[in-house]
């Protein structure tokens, strides 16, 4: 625990600092969410080394940080040029959240198809409360984890999207996370909420970026609920500042026949977590969960599965890569859980790390716990660096080290990116990783 401050104080003090700021204290089952999380929060158990999901993970600098929370007239005063962070190819249906709150004037999402809404989660609870109270909270099986429930407590904006049965978007929802701080630390608290009814299908990008050197704690909670044969690709590119604190949490309900796929890429951040949970409820669905992490100075990047095989006939398959420089540390825990009645599972888990350098550490932990009989599953881990005989190869037909170096690392990503089928978002990723590894190659030779 932190030597400078009491954990729990700090949970209390940012509660203490939404007294009177929060919206919506009219809607009855909203009031009673949040009243019940902050109950929670003062008898769940703080993050500490052990607790098993915490155990390779040290966030005490988290807690010696006075974090403030950003109010929505001030996010939509600040001044942002959409166009800095704007991809070209992507033509999207676009949502821009800055500091926490969606920013009408930069995003474009008119001319939706009928059956689509696409609006902020504050603008949803003004306008039609009830409906989400069929979904908020539901998936996410609030407050059971800390972060958790301090999420729910002040929640305040965010994502939300529902399709109607049968409709198949005709181009992506785009949503642009612009985080940064002029004077002070935030804290953005933003609670997605996306529900795909029957047959439904769509494709969802989300880019947390920085403005600049900014100091903030973006944690994060996103609720997905596909009903029987939705289907949805969800890419998220995690790059922020490397001052930049990042927890997602990301709770996916499926029901049968149901289809989600999911590339998620982490580069930035002094400590950037995703937490993925699936609940497969009815048999034959599938998911598919891909990620890549880059890890480098002073940095760490943890990843967490919890995939829960509850009914049969469900697949899953899941395959995590990892790239590490410096003295950059990881963290891979992956779990999957087939319950007795899970006969006909498919699940595979596997997790590859690159060690650039010797400094560099990575904890991989890939798990299967398994009470069917009628099963397919496996799990694996690798921990390696780059062949001196690849490199000796390389060089020797003309290539110069650095290039080598270089073409390994993209080789070993490539089975990563390449599940990126958005042609401009899969070149800006691979921009970034190529830029990343041209600035570290004069340290590979601690090797």
């Amino acid at each position: 625990m932190s030597d400078t401050k009491d954990p729990r104080q700090w949970f209390q003090s940012l509660i203490d600092k939404s007294e009177n700021q929060l919206p919506f204290n009219n809607i009855n089952w909203l009031l009673e969410s949040r009243s019940a999380a902050k109950n929670a929060l003062v008898k769940l158990p703080i993050p500490q080394r052990k607790l098993e999901n915490w155990r390779y993970s040290n966030i005490n600098k988290l807690f010696d940080i006075d974090f403030e929370l950003v109010q929505a007239d001030v996010a939509d005063q600040q001044d942002i040029d959409v166009n800095n962070y704007l991809l070209d190819g992507i033509d999207s249906y676009r949502l821009v959240i800055n500091n926490g709150h969606c920013i009408d004037s930069l995003s474009n999402i008119n001319k939706l198809p009928e059956g689509v809404k696409l609006t902020s989660l504050r603008q949803a609870l003004a306008t039609d409360p009830e409906s989400l109270s069929t979904w908020f909270g539901h998936a996410s099986r609030d407050n059971q984890e800390i972060f958790t429930s301090l999420n729910t407590a002040l929640v305040n904006d965010g994502l939300f999207v529902h399709i109607a049965a049968g409709v198949k978007l005709d181009k992506p929802i785009e949503v642009i996370y612009i985080n940064h701080s002029v004077e002070s630390s935030l804290m953005i608290q933003l609670r997605n909420l996306l529900v795909l009814e029957n047959n439904a299908s769509a494709t969802l990008i989300e880019r947390y970026l920085s403005k600049d050197q900014s100091l903030y704690f973006n944690n994060n909670l996103t609720e997905i609920v596909l009903e029987e044969s939705a289907s949805l690709k969800h890419y998220r590119i995690q790059d922020e500042c490397k001052q930049a604190y990042h927890l997602g949490s990301i709770f996916l309900n499926q029901k049968a026949s149901s289809i989600y796929k999911d590339t998620t890429i982490s580069m930035g951040g002094a400590w950037a977590r995703t937490d993925f949970n699936v609940d497969f409820k009815d048999e034959h669905a599938v998911c598919h969960l891909d990620g890549l992490y880059m890890v480098g100075e002073q940095q760490l990047i943890d990843c967490h599965l919890n995939i829960q095989h509850k009914a049969p006939n469900c697949a899953s398959q899941h395959t995590f890569k990892g790239i590490l420089y410096g003295k950059g540390r990881a963290v891979f825990d992956g779990l999957i859980y087939v319950d007795k009645l899970a006969q006909g599972t498919d699940a595979h888990l596997s997790n590859d790390n690159l060690m650039l350098t010797r400094k560099a550490e990575v904890d991989t932990k890939p798990q299967l716990e398994i009470y069917a009989d009628d099963v397919k599953c496996s799990h694996g881990t690798t921990v390696g660096q780059l062949e001196p005989e690849q490199i000796f190869y390389m060089r020797s037909r003309g290539i110069d080290e650095d290039k080598a170096h270089k073409m390994l690392c993209m080789g070993f990503a490539d089975e990563i990116v390449n599940t990126i089928e958005i042609e401009a978002l899969r070149d800006y990723v691979d921009d970034v990783l190529q830029n990343t590894l041209s600035s570290i190659n004069n340290s590979l030779d601690e090797l």
